[in-house]
């Protein structure tokens, strides 16, 4: 199918860029497309004006700092997979995104992008959730900061409403003696998960775990970031029982069935995969 007719508008200007969002009915962002222009395509959207941002200037930066890394609205995921600082800082950002689909689709697709789709499927609103992240948004009043637990509201569906831009995407700074790992299985390698797994380990000066978290995907309606820490605190992390993490991750998750899997079998996904990236994740810590 072809989409159907509407009006292109490239604004260079994030001035212009919400004008237009607010003078146009049902307007809609462009920045990478991977994510719309299928929508599209499938006339499952139609939007009257597609707002394209990629003139904007000031966007495509990745601004790393001791706090967090800050990602603007026109970088790529080849981009942030290949940024050695923000790997350091915020290690899941790296994980995460060598999962995102195919190198095609990470070439011009968009990390906040992805973000402002609000798929639970996707594995950057999995690592916003898990990292205690939020997104800058522009509006004609103003600029505001949402934190990830105020921003997803559904599938597909965000807090936002009016003319809105969010302009980046801000990942908190790795805590001290932590790891990361992340890991999903999908039919195919670049397919939508059907179950995906990233978590954080922090352990004490004594090397005992004090926190494990894990977050998932296509596994709720929205992000769920849930904390495993109660089966496995104080444990040396040698012997720390990441099993019992795992059986704790599968009471916590109420997963949907569909034409890929089943709920059962979501659930146990879950499980086999929160005990081997914990494990991971834990293995990395210095």
């Amino acid at each position: 199918m072809k989409p159907a007719p509407f009006r292109y508008a490239d604004p260079r200007s994030l001035e212009e860029a919400l004008e237009l969002l607010a003078t146009e009915e049902g307007a809609k962002v462009l920045a990478g497309g991977q994510s719309l222009l299928p929508l599209l395509s499938m006339r499952l959207a139609a939007p009257a004006t597609l707002v394209d941002i990629n003139k904007v200037p000031g966007l495509d930066a990745v601004d790393v700092t001791g706090d967090g890394v800050r990602v603007g609205a026109l970088v790529r995921h080849a981009t942030l997979l290949h940024d050695a600082a923000a790997a350091r800082v915020q290690p899941l950002l790296t994980r995460a995104t060598a999962n995102v689909a195919h190198p095609a689709i990470r070439n011009r697709g968009t990390t906040v992008g992805s973000i402002a789709h609000a798929d639970p499927s996707g594995e950057m609103t999995s690592v916003l959730a898990l990292t205690g992240g939020s997104v800058t948004v522009a509006t004609p009043g103003g600029v505001e900061t949402v934190p990830w637990d105020e921003l997803f509201v559904g599938p597909l569906e965000t807090s936002l409403s009016g003319p809105a831009l969010v302009t980046s995407a801000f990942f908190p700074a790795l805590p001290a003696r932590s790891g990361t790992a992340f890991a999903e299985v999908a039919r195919r390698k670049g397919d939508y998960a059907v179950c995906g797994a990233g978590v954080v380990v922090t352990l004490d000066e004594s090397r005992r775990v004090s926190a494990a978290r894990a977050a998932y995907i296509s596994v709720g309606l929205v992000p769920e970031v849930h904390d495993l820490s109660d089966a496995v605190a104080g444990q040396p992390v040698e012997e720390a029982d990441w099993a019992a993490a795992g059986e704790l991750a599968r009471t916590l998750v109420d997963p949907d069935g569909d034409i890929h899997a089943s709920a059962d079998y979501r659930r146990l996904l879950v499980g086999v995969l929160t005990e081997r990236t914990l494990a991971e994740a834990a293995g990395g810590i210095a």
